[in-house]
């Protein structure tokens, strides 16, 4: 079984603006597998750049906030590839592409890591953080998931958020019920 961690993506785009994904990045060895569903901006940009940053936040509004149209987050200058990180990540990993298996689902790319950097200290998630990672998990997925079993892990992840989130993880939370409730007005009921 691979270790997956949950991060945020930063891909070069054609036009050498920065696409912010979350992604889980599967660790292989000493290298990282990237596995973006087929069709994605990330596929693309990794395919044409052979590049990415692995950032590693610990603010959850980034992950809520990318899959609902926020995506204006501080960059700066990834140190060896030609590409830009999360400015207030914990910590980032730069990461060159060595090769992609192609499959029809989710290609992966196989990468080698160039350059790691820590920038702040890491105090440990609550609760509430991973309930809105997962919670962000299931948004990303809303147009394959059955409804009802969205809304039973959303009610189960609602009880971590009501006990132990602060204001970041509240908002996070609130833009991802918000884009949950969006999709269940435009979908028809059975």
């Amino acid at each position: 079984m691979p270790f997956i961690r949950e991060t945020i993506l930063t891909t070069r785009r054609d036009d050498g603006s920065t696409h912010i994904a979350p992604m889980g990045v599967h660790e292989q060895g000493a290298g990282l597998v990237i596995a973006p569903f087929r069709p994605s901006t990330t596929l693309e940009n990794l395919r044409r750049e052979g590049c990415a940053v692995v950032n590693y936040p610990d603010d959850v509004r980034l992950y809520a906030g990318c899959l609902t149209g926020r995506r204006d987050w501080p960059l700066c200058e990834a140190e060896r590839i030609p590409a830009l990180r999360l400015r207030d990540c914990l910590a980032h990993t730069e990461v060159r592409v060595e090769r992609m298996e192609d499959d029809e689902l989710r290609p992966r790319f196989h990468c080698r890591i160039v350059h790691e950097a820590s920038h702040a200290p890491f105090h440990g998630f609550n609760r509430a953080q991973a309930a809105v990672i997962e919670a962000a998990i299931l948004v990303s997925r809303l147009h394959r998931l059955d409804p009802e079993r969205i809304s039973s892990e959303i009610d189960a992840l609602r009880i971590a958020v009501d006990k132990t989130a602060g204001e970041r993880e509240r908002e996070a939370w609130d833009w991802l019920m918000a884009a949950i409730e969006a999709h269940r007005r435009r979908s028809p009921s059975p």
